[in-house]
């Protein structure tokens, strides 16, 4: 399947950043909390929340509870999916 020039753009920009994609490994196929996400992808909780921001703002991750205040869900989004299945 050939990948469109945005999905490229995307993949690169998550690929060029080590946390970025540990985060998206870590939510793939699955929703959780910041705090397993700094677990299972062994990097420290407070960049974890940076990470989650920017991977949200391209629309890669979502949080399925935001009016929580503790506990916040996350999974990826279909556009996030996509992009974690075409990481090397």
């Amino acid at each position: 399947m050939e990948l469109s020039d945005e999905m490229l753009t995307e993949i690169s920009y998550v690929q060029i950043s080590s946390y970025r994609k540990k985060v998206m490994k870590s939510l793939e196929g699955e929703v959780k909390i910041p705090s397993k996400i700094a677990e299972d992808s062994e990097i420290r909780q407070n960049h974890i929340s940076k990470v989650l921001a920017e991977l949200k703002a391209h629309e890669l991750v979502e949080c399925i509870n935001p009016e929580v205040r503790k506990g916040r869900l996350y999974r990826l989004t279909d556009k996030g999916d996509e992009i974690v299945k075409n990481l090397e």
